[in-house]
């Protein structure tokens, strides 16, 4: 995500603590909550991907998603 979104966004929520938001400053946050949300998401998920286990006996394996990922990515859920 830009800098310049992120910084919108955190200007969107200091203005909302200021006073109430108009219902397009509210759609702005919402969008790139929903935007940062997924870079974050993304990011993680991209990283777990790389991440390889080393058992105490030095054996190794990557670390593999649970059964029912499709349903979470679905959901939104992490």
């Amino acid at each position: 995500m830009e800098s310049r979104k992120l910084e919108r966004l955190s200007e969107l929520t200091a203005v909302s603590r200021k006073r109430e938001l108009t219902d397009a400053e509210k759609q702005e946050r919402e969008e790139l909550r929903n935007e940062y949300r997924a870079a974050v998401t993304g990011s993680l998920r991209a990283d777990l991907r790389q991440l390889t286990i080393v058992e105490p006996d030095g054996t190794t394996h990557k670390v593999v998603p649970k059964s029912g990922k499709e349903s979470k990515e679905t959901s939104g859920e992490v």
